[in-house]
């Protein structure tokens, strides 16, 4: 059974960074394709970014730049390193992973195992 755990949520200055983890158990996140979406209040979830089976990171055009993807297979723990927010990054934020090695079409797949969220909050 899948079970993803995120944390590392909070509320946060704008500029200010934050750290999200996804503490995953019933698969490893070196060989799955991984994901964080978001949830900004009033609208509808979107993705944020996506690293594959092979390392190969996909980011949205607002996390580019900002947000990077990183994975520690010893712990078996997703990371998403959120820097320079912005009160648009105001969201609840998913983990997400599939069952395949690849993340193609990642941003509209139907096949994910998702978590129970964790809210960021960003202050002007």
């Amino acid at each position: 059974q899948v079970q993803l755990m995120e944390s590392g949520g909070g509320s946060v200055q704008a500029g200010g960074t934050l750290r999200l983890s996804c503490a995953a158990s019933g698969l490893t996140v070196s060989s799955r394709c991984m994901g964080w979406f978001r949830q900004p209040p009033g609208k509808e979830r979107e993705g944020v970014a996506a690293i594959a089976a092979d390392g190969s990171r996909t980011y949205a055009d607002s996390a580019k730049g900002r947000f990077t993807l990183s994975r520690d297979n010893a712990k078996n723990v997703l990371y998403l390193q959120m820097n320079s927010l912005t009160p648009e990054d105001t969201a609840i934020y998913y983990c997400a992973a599939t069952l395949t090695f690849g993340c193609t079409g990642w941003i509209d797949r139907t096949d994910y195992h998702w978590g129970q969220g964790t809210q960021v909050t960003v202050s002007s």
